[in-house]
């Protein structure tokens, strides 16, 4: 899985990258959400973050692809990664408390596993592979706390959108597999601008924003939100998509909840408890075995 040109160090550095960049956003999403409504938010964010990757594509001289039929791949791309999942997570926040729904959403790595097994069989996934990742989902509810769970099923169509939202995003780290002769920065530019195309008029439309007047720090807050956390990240991704895979990069998702947990106790003195320490330690240990190579023993090859 991993090129040559590569190590799995490298390779785990830029997964932790990925999710603090993914697990901080959070953060600036609640700054920015002060003076600007959702949509426009999710619009400006897409719209600098699609001006940035373009900016970096000239820069590096690639080119963009002037076939339809890739650019109609990557609107797929673009819904399954940010149209379509960040909208049904969204809608569903609204209605489940955030610690459940962060386990809601940690679920993507066990819908690719199963999604791969039955349907795509474009890797090879094995009973190991499995416990990995279910260890990372039982890490997350440690770390958001067992307590959470005592909601499940209390609003069924706030978690089943949310449920929705984690079954996208696997798709989409099935789907951007087939991306593989394009430069990463070239997919996550044209996801961008796709994105743009449909949540810019939306917002113009339904917000009004040029009536907007955000406070200083939340023009940062959607500045850094743009291009660290979209931009930045989504170079990252698809460049993980090829060397650990489609299961490799979702498992991100497990580390999320750990690196909120590390905000917490660095920006606002928080404690760790011995569970949530247990938690991560299983995160970990999930994305360690999702991702450590090994000799091919798939559950999904059986013979006729």
């Amino acid at each position: 899985m991993h090129s040559p040109k590569t190590t799995l160090a490298t390779e785990f550095l830029l997964l932790a990258i990925l999710a603090l960049l993914w697990g901080s956003s959070y953060i600036f999403i609640k700054i920015a959400l002060e003076d600007i409504p959702p949509i426009t938010l999710i619009a400006m964010r897409v719209g600098i973050a699609a001006l940035f990757l373009t900016g970096i594509v000239i820069w590096q001289g690639d080119k963009f692809p002037r076939d339809g039929k890739t650019w109609r791949m990557l609107l797929l791309q673009a819904i399954f990664n940010s149209i379509g999942a960040w909208t049904v997570l969204a809608w569903g926040q609204q209605y489940v408390d955030s610690g459940l729904a962060s386990v809601l959403n940690s679920t993507s790595p066990v819908f690719l596993f199963f999604i791969t097994l039955f349907v795509t069989r474009h890797e090879t996934v094995n009973k190991t592979k499995l416990i990995g990742a279910m260890l990372g989902v039982s890490g997350v509810i440690m770390v958001v706390g067992p307590g959470v769970l005592n909601g499940l099923g209390a609003d069924i169509g706030g978690q089943a959108a949310i449920l929705l939202g984690a079954l996208l995003y696997a798709c989409g780290a099935i789907y951007g597999k087939r991306f593989s002769k394009l430069p990463a920065t070239v997919t996550a530019a044209g996801t961008m601008i796709w994105a743009s195309i449909c949540l810019l008029p939306a917002s113009l439309l339904l917000d009004q924003p040029w009536t907007l007047t955000p406070a200083p720090q939340t023009i940062i807050a959607v500045l850094v939100l743009s291009v660290f956390c979209t931009g930045v990240a989504l170079m990252i991704y698809f460049r993980l998509v090829r060397t650990l895979g489609s299961m490799g990069v979702a498992s991100q998702s497990y580390l999320r909840a750990g690196i909120g947990v590390a905000l917490g106790v660095l920006l606002l003195g928080e404690t760790i408890g011995p569970l949530t320490l247990a938690g991560i330690f299983c995160a970990l240990i999930g994305v360690a075995i999702i991702n450590w190579p090994r000799k091919p023993h798939p559950i999904a090859a059986k013979p006729a």
